[in-house]
């Protein structure tokens, strides 16, 4: 990237269970591969199936709680907290009774071709 880019109009994309994620950098939004922001709001009880991605995520809860279920166990992650997992591990997310607010940052770049979902193998 050799200039300063503002990011106007994120890419909006609706997905099942009434999630919305608006991307800010990515390859819907930018064409970045290298990297994907998006700011995710699920409703309460939202989940998705498990997967075991090929990129890093960083997930930033700004308000309700982010469930994170992997292979060690299951971590509730608050407003104010982050976690991050790592590419190759299997992981599923939900989100607590009262719903999600969250920044999610990816390296590589989310794509629907590198997170494996399970109902989707």
């Amino acid at each position: 990237m050799s200039e300063v880019v503002v990011t106007t109009q994120p890419a909006v994309i609706d997905v099942p269970g009434g999630k919305v994620i608006a991307e800010h950098v990515g390859r819907v939004a930018t064409g970045d591969e290298g990297m994907s922001v998006a700011h995710m709001r699920a409703p309460a009880g939202w989940e998705e199936p498990a997967q075991t991605p090929d990129f890093d995520e960083v997930t930033l809860v700004v308000a309700g709680t982010v469930v994170v279920e992997h292979d060690g166990g299951r971590v509730e992650v608050h407003a104010g907290q982050s976690v991050r997992t790592p590419a190759g591990r299997r992981v599923r997310y939900s989100v607590g009774p009262e719903g999600a607010e969250y920044v999610a940052i990816c390296t590589p770049a989310f794509g629907p071709d590198s997170v494996h979902r399970e109902d989707e193998a």
